[in-house]
C-alpha cells in the first residue's frame, strides 16, 4: 500500500484546510449553540466542488475519488463536524445512490443541481421501528395508474427539512422482506411529502435532522431508482461507502480534540510548570496521536480499496468502528486534559465531546460494524 498522497491530493487537503479555517471555523460554536444550519456556506462549498465530490464533471461535479473525499471530510470535521456531516451525507448517500444506481435520465435530471449546491440531497431509510434492522421498514409503495403511491414515516433523515431531492426506501412487496424493498427519487415539491421540525440533538447540532411524513405521495413510475424490489443490496452498497465518510469525520473530530489538548497543555501551568511536562498528560497525548494515525490509515485503506474496485465492506466497517471509537476516546481525554475548563462552552472540546458520539451511531452502530466484520471473518 502506498501511504503517500499525490501532489493533487496534498493541494486539495491544503485548499480545504484553508477554506475551513477562513469560512467554516468562524461561527461554528455559535451555530452549534443555536442549532442553526449554515445555509450561507453551501454556495461557497459548491464553488470548490465540495457538493459534488464524486459526481463526474459531465454532470457538473468534481469527479473525485473516495480517498479525496475522505481528505475533504476530515479537514472540514476538524473545525465543524456538523458541516462535515452535511457534506458527507449529501455526497455519499443521496447523490451517490443516484450516481451508482440511477439510469442516464435520472442522473442528468437530479445530479447537476445537487453538484452545484442548488439543492441538498437527503437519503430516507431509517424509520421509528426500523433502525439497525433496515429490512423492517414499514413505508409502503404501490403502483396505481402508472404512478407509485408511497405511505409511511421516516426518522433521523439528515437534511430532512431542507433537501430538494430525496431518495426514499419503501417496501414494494412486504411478503418478500428485505428482498421486497425499492428506492425512489422524490422531489421536495411533491404533494404528500412533509418534513417535521429539526430534531434538538446532543451534538452536530447545526446539521439538519428531521422526520418525514409520507401520505399518498405520488411518484412518477420513472422515478423508481434501480431494480424493482432490488434496493436492499443497493442500500448496503451505499452504506459501505458512507462509512468511509463517517470514519473520516471521526478522524477530523479526534484531530481537533488532540490539537486543542496539545496547545492547552503547553500553555496551562500547574505547580509551577506547564501540564504538558507531566507524564500523565503526555501519555494521554501519546495515546491520542497514535490512535488518530491508526484510524486515518484504516480510513484511507478502505477508500483506496473502493477506488481500486476491490471489495471493501470489511475494511469500511473496520475503519468506521475504530475511527468513531477513537474520536470518542480522544474527545473524552481532551475534556480531561482541560479539566474544569473542558466542561465549559468557552472551550471547543465540550463540542467535540458531544459531536464524537454520533460517529458510533450513524450509518450503522459500532455493534452493527462488529457484526459485519465478524461475518466477513467467518465466511
Amino acid at each position: 500500500m502506498d501511504f503517500e498522497l499525490t501532489e493533487e491530493q496534498k493541494l486539495l487537503r491544503q485548499t480545504v484546510y484553508e477554506f475551513a479555517e477562513k469560512e467554516i471555523l468562524p461561527g461554528a460554536s455559535a451555530r452549534d449553540e443555536a442549532a442553526r444550519f449554515p445555509s450561507e456556506l453551501i454556495p461557497k462549498m459548491a464553488v470548490l466542488g465540495l457538493m459534488g465530490i464524486h459526481i463526474p464533471q459531465e454532470y457538473g461535479g468534481a469527479g473525485l475519488d473516495a480517498l479525496s473525499a475522505a481528505i475533504i471530510i476530515e479537514e472540514i470535521a476538524r473545525v465543524d463536524a456538523a458541516v462535515a456531516l452535511t457534506v458527507a451525507s449529501h455526497n455519499s448517500l443521496c447523490s451517490e445512490h443516484i450516481l451508482i444506481i440511477g439510469n442516464e435520465a435520472q442522473k442528468r435530471q437530479f445530479l447537476p443541481p445537487l453538484a452545484r449546491g442548488e439543492q441538498l440531497g437527503a437519503w430516507a431509510l431509517t424509520e421509528p421501528s426500523a433502525g439497525s434492522d433496515a429490512a423492517a421498514l414499514k413505508t409502503r409503495a404501490t403502483l396505481e395508474d402508472n404512478r407509485w403511491v408511497l405511505n409511511g414515516e421516516k426518522q433521523f433523515t439528515t437534511q430532512g427539512s431542507l433537501a430538494g431531492v430525496y431518495v426514499i426506501m419503501a417496501s414494494t412487496d412486504s411478503s418478500r422482506g428485505k428482498n421486497g424493498i425499492s428506492a425512489f427519487v422524490v422531489e421536495r415539491s411533491s404533494p404528500g411529502l412533509s418534513a417535521g421540525k429539526p430534531e434538538n440533538k446532543l451534538g452536530v447540532r447545526a446539521s439538519d435532522t428531521a422526520g418525514l411524513q409520507i401520505e399518498n405521495l405520488r411518484v412518477p413510475k420513472e422515478n423508481l431508482l434501480g431494480e424493482l424490489h432490488g434496493a436492499f443490496k443497493d442500500v448496503l452498497r451505499v452504506l459501505q461507502g458512507g462509512r468511509i465518510g463517517i470514519g473520516a469525520m471521526a478522524v477530523g473530530i479526534a484531530r481537533a480534540a488532540f490539537e486543542a489538548s496539545l496547545n492547552y497543555a503547553r500553555e496551562r501551568k500547574q505547580f509551577g510548570k506547564p501540564i504538558a511536562e507531566y507524564e500523565a498528560i503526555q501519555w494521554m497525548l501519546a495515546d491520542m496521536a497514535t490512535e488518530i494515525d491508526a484510524a486515518r490509515l484504516l480510513v484511507h485503506r478502505a477508500a483506496r480499496l473502493k477506488d481500486g474496485g476491490e471489495l471493501f465492506s470489511k475494511a469500511a466497517s473496520e475503519a468506521k468502528l475504530y475511527a468513531s471509537e477513537t474520536a470518542t476516546r480522544a474527545a473524552a481525554k481532551a475534556v480531561q486534559i482541560h479539566g474544569g475548563y473542558g466542561y465549559l462552552k468557552d472551550y471547543p472540546v465540550e463540542r467535540y465531546f458531544r459531536d464524537a458520539k454520533l460517529c458510533e451511531i450513524g450509518e450503522g452502530t459500532s455493534e452493527v460494524q462488529r457484526m459485519i466484520i465478524a461475518k466477513e471473518l467467518l465466511k
